[in-house]
């Protein structure tokens, strides 16, 4: 039976990875996600479904750890903010190439540098946009509730294992440690090697009878082959985009006028709706729920209707980059955002809005 909590948003990640039968996390603390691992440790899972959960030595060594758990076909995963995840590039590259499923947490603190250990919103470039180095994309889901934390963590392994590609949970420091009601799922078991050796016939699992061995790299020296290869796997990315885009749209039918924002900023800016609508202005929401894919064509066909759109961030302005390639140019795209840390409030994103958008008509 699913069974209802009052706990943060970090709290939620451990839970339902346990719940959803994740067989291993390897991580590193550090603020403001250390309470993923702390409640890991603190639950215990090795004694109830053999979870296997380890503080490795680095980030470095954490999501090396990934790539051999998710070539064997197991469903592992690690958690960080920004810095780590920085340390984490090189292996989540490799990891892409290799094609293999995991499932990488970003609870993002403000930068550059070691920053602020306050909630920010300055890594999306480097979750959608590769990160590290060579032509590659991560699945991105952008949760904006606790309830979204425990619900994205199966969401985010059953993507990565369909599409065989690294998927990220792209969260920030607010909702990581904010208290909500969440509901859990019922426990799930952990899949068996026979499970494993039949779902995935990919997977490193040994060689078994007449079947050859399986051989899992990212490296090819022949430059033909390796072309094919980055192009089987732009070719994913493609079906991603047509199949696999989610977002929410709130008040869209009749918006003249439009807030595009996702995590704790729509949060805040479902909060500014209000308050404009309540003025009389005729705005609506979108939030992006997958950051890759993106929901491009859904913002493009909504512009076909706005006076403008205002891209409200916890950043100097990253989203507002694929904001403004989705109108193509045709209505104004205006960017507001605060940073290093600091949380805009309601009142600020509807005056900007007026300020940005209404007041230069």
């Amino acid at each position: 039976m699913s069974e209802l909590r009052l706990m943060k948003g970090n709290e939620a990640i451990a839970e339902a990875a346990i719940r959803c039968g994740a067989d291993g996390y390897f991580g590193y603390p550090i603020t403001p996600q250390s309470e993923v691992m702390e409640t890991l440790m603190a639950l215990k899972p090795w004694e109830t479904t053999g979870m296997v959960v380890l503080q490795a030595e680095s980030e470095v060594a954490a999501i090396n750890m990934l790539y051999g758990g998710a070539g064997c076909g197991k469903r592992v995963m690690t958690s960080s903010s920004s810095p780590g995840i920085s340390l984490m590039q090189e292996g989540i590259s490799y990891l892409a190439g290799a094609e293999l499923p995991c499932l990488v947490v970003n609870v993002v603190r403000g930068g550059p540098g070691l920053g602020t250990i306050q909630p920010s919103q300055s890594d999306y470039f480097q979750s959608v946009k590769g990160g590290g180095h060579g032509d590659y994309k991560l699945i991105v889901l952008a949760p904006s509730s606790v309830q979204e934390m425990a619900d994205f963590v199966e969401l985010a392994f059953d993507l990565a294992f369909k599409y065989r590609n690294p998927a990220m949970i792209l969260a920030d420091g607010m909702i990581g440690q904010m208290m909500e009601k969440v509901e859990l799922k019922p426990q799930k078991k952990r899949w068996t090697n026979e499970e494993i050796e039949k779902m995935h016939p990919w997977a490193t699992t040994g060689k078994k009878n007449s079947r050859e061995r399986n051989i899992i790299t990212s490296v090819e020296l022949d430059s033909e082959k390796h072309e094919q290869a980055n192009i089987r796997i732009q070719k994913k990315y493609k079906e991603l985009q047509e199949k696999e885009v989610r977002y929410e749209a709130i008040d869209t039918e009749d918006a003249e006028y439009l807030l595009v924002a996702y995590g704790s900023s729509a949060r805040i800016s479902l909060a500014a709706k209000e308050l404009l609508r309540k003025k009389g202005h005729k705005v609506g929401l979108l939030r992006p729920i997958t950051l890759f894919p993106f929901p491009t064509k859904q913002i493009r066909e909504l512009a076909e209707g706005l006076k403008g759109i205002l891209s409200v961030e916890m950043s100097a302005g990253q989203m507002v980059e694929d904001v403004r390639l989705a109108v193509e140019g045709k209505i104004k795209v205006e960017h507001f955002g605060r940073m290093g840390g600091v949380v805009p409030t309601p009142e600020e994103v509807a005056d900007a809005l007026e300020q940005k958008l209404i007041g230069g008509q």
